[in-house]
């Protein structure tokens, strides 16, 4: 832990600019896709929902939204000790999600462009929405004397392909979650002004509508493609992107449980309601949902953090690195079982339970 009467101090690259995070299969991916084949998508049987939807992001609600003002004008060393290092963090991991949703639409948005042009111009002006986010973040760290430097991130990250459905499922999920995390943090922060330690939370209520739009954008393409849905494969993806997303996040903010106590918030109480709130919405287009309501599902995630504490105390140690590798490998291996067990935990049938029809 770090001292709590020291500023903590972070690796740069040069003078005010930080050195990025080391990517971990727990750290925000950037990604590519198959650009050929979603160009070719047919959109037609949805292509009046993708054009009100068009008309929204062209209204361009927010585009006054993301100014600094006089709140920012201030020094913010009394934010210090491991708090400060939890909130870097933050920012940091903010930041890229949303630079890398930034390079990915504004790649489709290009490669689009004279072939599915409601398509393009949608990815365009996300690409637009994504960049004022992550500029704000990036603005932000800058009051604790760091940025990053984004054009570096481009040229140096790992893209992670998938294929367009793929696609679909993680940026419909990432959008969506990213809502009831903001919207959460921000109605806790309107009952408990006191814990509003710096001001960007008072732009998360407009903000979250951004991701919320982006969402229901993912939403209307998956349901103009039948076989992204509907069929056995569907169900058993989409129970994959549920748990990965939901495991991911759990498993990184309980790790930060101090930058949310700083707000006054219980990381897993916080986690459950964003992971409940996320399922149900998720609900309205995925043909499955996962039975949050089980304790099991937190119980096996429990045993991870607990694997990740004694992975991350390994590599600490000065042990030899051959020697820490089958040091590592036992958790490596249960963490692998947990995810697995939770990956077979009998799903719900949305069209059984909820009458659904698609």
């Amino acid at each position: 832990m770090v001292d709590s009467l020291k500023k903590p101090t972070f690796e740069e690259m040069r003078p005010g600019i930080k050195v990025p995070a080391k990517e971990t299969i727990l750290t925000p991916r950037f990604y590519t896709t198959d650009f050929e084949a979603m160009a070719k998508m047919d959109i037609s049987p949805n292509e009046d929902e993708l054009q009100a939807i068009l008309e929204e992001f062209r209204a361009d609600y927010n585009r006054h939204h993301f100014v600094r003002d006089e709140q920012f004008d201030q020094s913010w060393d009394h934010i210090d000790g491991e708090t400060r290092q939890v909130f870097v963090e933050f920012l940091e991991r903010s930041c890229t999600a949303e630079f890398s949703g930034f390079l990915l639409y504004k790649e489709l948005s290009r490669k689009l462009k004279g072939k599915n042009p409601v398509l393009a111009e949608c990815f365009e002006l996300m690409s637009r929405d994504e960049a004022r986010h992550a500029g704000f973040l990036n603005k932000a760290l800058s009051d604790f004397n760091l940025q990053l430097d984004l054009g570096f991130l481009t040229k140096s990250r790992k893209y992670t392909y998938f294929q367009p459905k793929f696609i679909f499922y993680a940026t419909y999920l990432s959008e969506k979650i990213g809502y009831w995390r903001y919207i959460t943090i921000y109605r806790h922060l309107e009952q408990h002004p006191e814990n509003r330690v710096y001001p960007i939370f008072r732009f998360f209520e407009n903000w979250c509508q951004d991701e919320n739009r982006h969402g229901d954008f993912f939403d209307a393409i998956m349901r103009a493609q039948p076989d992204t849905l509907n069929d056995w494969k569907a169900k058993l993806w989409c129970r994959f992107f549920l748990l990965s997303v939901f495991a991911t996040m759990y498993l990184n903010d309980v790790q930060r449980s101090s930058f949310y106590a700083s707000l006054g918030l219980d990381a897993r109480e916080y986690d459950k309601h964003v992971i409940e709130k996320t399922n149900e919405t998720a609900a309205r287009v995925f043909p499955v949902m996962l039975d949050v309501e089980r304790p099991e599902i937190y119980d096996r995630l429990e045993v991870c953090i607990k694997n990740n504490e004694k992975l991350t105390a390994i590599v600490s140690s000065n042990t030899p690195k051959p020697i820490q590798l089958l040091q590592k490998l036992p958790y490596y291996l249960s963490n692998g079982w947990q995810l697995v067990k939770l990956y077979f935990m009998q799903p719900i049938d949305v069209e059984k339970t909820h009458g659904v029809v698609r």
